[in-house]
């Protein structure tokens, strides 16, 4: 019998479409982003208690989809169709359009084990099976994929020899050997979106399932090892955050945040190279 946890609600504030939380080890704050609300936030866990508190915002005049930081704080947000640089100043820059055209728009990006930015698009006219998984490296962009519906969540094992990934429309689970190697898919998640995810250190993966409420632990073989329930239907994404990295940080949209202890640790999240 897989194990079950409950997550507790960990700020005040609600975001309309919470996503992407990371870890900042060398700053200890956590860092996610609203994309509908065009937000990017920081805010410092209460590792007792649980709690988030909003410590900085940065607005966006369109979408923020994404945001990962590098090892000085500067930070790389994905906007609507390309990337931008943040310092720690406020001052901005655009670096790289990654999209072209109305239909498509970024989505789920993170740091690979190289330091290199992986982002992908999602389809905003019902297009099917056409959009993209992209690595830039700051010189030249790599496509991964051009068959997804719409590309989430991206986490890396324990080792970051294996890339895993996910098309949310199918419910399929894809891992790959990175950082390069061919695609197979891993199982398929029926019962609702898979959406945002982590890997622990154990090399399990943590999967937030939208319109269930639910962040699911899976094996890499697709076995069902433990079920978090969350006060908020359309959970996003998750992350292990705190100094130990034991307190899974839930992002849900018309939601706020969440965390759990759930017995498990995660991973140092790499650090932008720019």
């Amino acid at each position: 019998m897989s194990a079950r946890f409950e997550a507790q609600v960990a700020c005040s504030q609600t975001y309309t479409l919470g996503e992407g939380p990371l870890w900042d080890r060398d700053r200890n704050r956590l860092l996610w982003v609203d994309i509908e609300a065009g937000l990017v936030c920081a805010g410092k866990l209460d590792r007792r208690t649980g709690a988030v508190r909003v410590t900085e915002t940065w607005e966006f005049n369109d979408l923020a989809c994404a945001v990962a930081v590098a090892r000085d704080g500067d930070l790389l947000v994905a906007e609507r169709h390309h990337l931008t640089w943040v310092r720690p100043d406020g001052s901005r820059e655009r670096l790289t359009r990654l999209v072209d055209g109305e239909g498509s728009r970024l989505n789920d990006g993170a740091v690979d084990p190289q330091g290199r930015f992986v982002v992908g698009s999602m389809a905003l006219d019902g297009r099917q099976e056409q959009e993209q998984l992209l690595r830039w490296d700051g010189a030249g962009i790599t496509v991964l994929d051009d068959d997804l519906t719409l590309s989430n969540g991206l986490a890396w094992s324990p080792a970051g020899d294996r890339l895993y990934s996910i098309d949310s429309i199918p419910g399929v689970v894809y891992e790959r050997d990175y950082p390069g190697g061919a695609r197979h898919e891993l199982f398929r998640v029926t019962d609702g979106l898979p959406d945002g995810l982590c890997v622990d250190s154990d090399g399990n993966l943590w999967i937030a399932v939208h319109e269930r409420g639910e962040v699911r632990c899976f094996t890499p073989r697709g076995e069902l090892l433990a079920t978090v329930t969350v006060a908020a239907p359309k959970t996003t994404s998750a992350a292990f955050a705190g100094p130990d990295l034991d307190v899974l940080v839930i992002t849900a949209a018309d939601g706020p945040l969440f965390t759990a202890r759930v017995g498990a640790a995660g991973l140092h999240t790499p650090y932008w190279h720019h």
